[in-house]
């Protein structure tokens, strides 16, 4: 699959007169056509909900254009539930994954209304003590252990993930919650991680809902909805092939009826969970060209670094790149690309074939448009970029500025002695 930025270089050059590089830039248009997309895959189940995972991009006009498009929000922490509060979302819409969470989330999360999805066997415990009781809608995570394999290139290892409940516990917590008041069941599920398949999503399900007819036969509680969770990734290779999400949303109905209509569960609601497949694609991060270097390899320098697009530094992840205006030029130049951190891992590609790069140059970083800004940090003091967004109408958005030495410095106690930070 052909990688093309969603902006040309005469965009990016007006763009950079008044924003500079680096910057993150969302394409709207597609942002609201996948978020339709995931909505008619699954618009077979009548209750079905997409949680779009704030963690993925954490930014409220973001949120308010997904919230548009009929999402709701999954938290997994404070900061993340009192954003989702802002932006409008309510009760139901929210649902609060979290693990190792502290009583005050989990208080904030009932006051909000949110749906929580209880990580451990031993949080109900520690949920009824800290609610003074347990919420009459209630989620558990589910880990079923051992291998999970999708296809012949892809096995993740559930067992040795610290998230969610054996089999033997998640029942015995549905006895216990039955038990203690609550009347609304879900499941959830997170096995495997950016899965390019179109299998993943069924193959999940399968063993979801034939959980559910379980807990129905052993408990007696007839599941309300199931949470797919996350996990359906996006191609950022130029040779991988793009998920089909209405193939995905099929494969889900296929089980759906072989599994759960025939046990009496044909009124349960799917909801998914995404945050990359939502966003990566319709994100990208601008940085220009500043340096080259000649030594033992060919390097070029670019103004942004790892603590705008960490995922190369952090994982060896690849991130496609495209000099703008260079597009239809042959890759016949061989480059390391890198920031100016102090560290050596801090680079975008290592021996990536690019057009030959000149100074001044605009170097675009595709599927950046979740777990990219979000990641951020400070290292060397460096500063989070800014966040626009181009329209549907062509214009572009200011939707978080980018940060200055003053809010670097605001959270010392001795402001005074650098209040002559510029």
């Amino acid at each position: 699959m052909e990688k093309k930025p969603f902006v040309t270089r005469q965009q990016i050059e007006e763009i950079a007169k008044t924003y500079p590089t680096p910057f993150y830039l969302y394409d709207e248009r597609g942002i609201r056509e996948n978020a339709r997309a995931v909505r008619e895959a699954f618009s077979w189940n009548q209750g079905f909900k997409e949680y779009f995972a704030v963690k993925a991009t954490p930014n409220p006009f973001i949120l308010k254009l997904l919230r548009e498009m009929g999402c709701g929000t999954d938290c997994s922490s404070k900061t993340e539930l009192l954003m989702s509060k802002a932006c409008g979302f309510l009760g139901h819409e929210i649902m609060f994954s979290s693990n190792d969470t502290p009583a005050e989330e989990f208080v904030l999360a009932d006051e909000l209304g949110a749906i929580i999805n209880l990580d451990d066997f031993t949080h109900i415990e520690y949920v009824e003590k800290t609610l003074g009781k347990i919420p009459e809608t209630i989620c558990c995570r589910f880990n079923p252990g051992g291998m999970f394999k999708v296809s012949n290139d892809i096995m993740d290892k559930p067992g040795d993930a610290k998230y969610g409940m054996t089999e033997e516990q998640i029942l015995e917590a549905y006895r216990i919650l039955r038990r203690k008041g609550a009347k609304r069941f879900g499941l959830h599920a997170f096995l495997a991680s950016n899965t390019v398949t179109n299998e993943y999503y069924p193959l999940l399900a399968k063993v979801l809902f034939e959980l559910a007819v379980k807990i129905k036969g052993e408990t007696g509680v007839s599941l309300s909805f199931i949470n797919l969770s996350g996990g359906i990734g996006v191609p950022y290779r130029p040779n991988e092939e793009p998920n089909n999400i209405r193939v995905i949303g099929a494969g889900v109905r296929k089980v759906y009826e072989e599994v759960l209509v025939p046990a009496g569960l044909g009124d349960v609601s799917i909801f998914t969970e995404l945050g990359r497949f939502m966003l990566a694609p319709y994100g990208v991060l601008v940085t220009k060209a500043i340096h080259e270097k000649h030594t033992y390899k060919e390097y070029i320098g670019v103004d942004a670094c790892a603590v705008n697009l960490m995922r190369p530094a952090m994982y060896g992840a690849y991130h496609h790149i495209t000099v703008l205006g260079k597009e239809n030029e042959p890759c016949d130049h061989m480059y390391d690309v890198t920031g100016s951190l102090c560290e050596n891992n801090d680079k975008f590609a290592i021996d990536r074939l690019l057009p030959e790069i000149s100074i001044g140059d605009y170097l675009v970083l595709h599927d950046a448009g979740a777990h990219g800004f979000a990641m951020g940090y400070n290292y060397n003091g460096k500063l989070k970029s800014a966040e626009l967004l181009l329209k549907e109408d062509g214009s572009v958005a200011l939707i978080r500025r980018a940060e200055t030495p003053e809010d670097y410095f605001a959270t010392f106690d001795f402001c005074d002695i650098l209040k002559d930070v510029r």
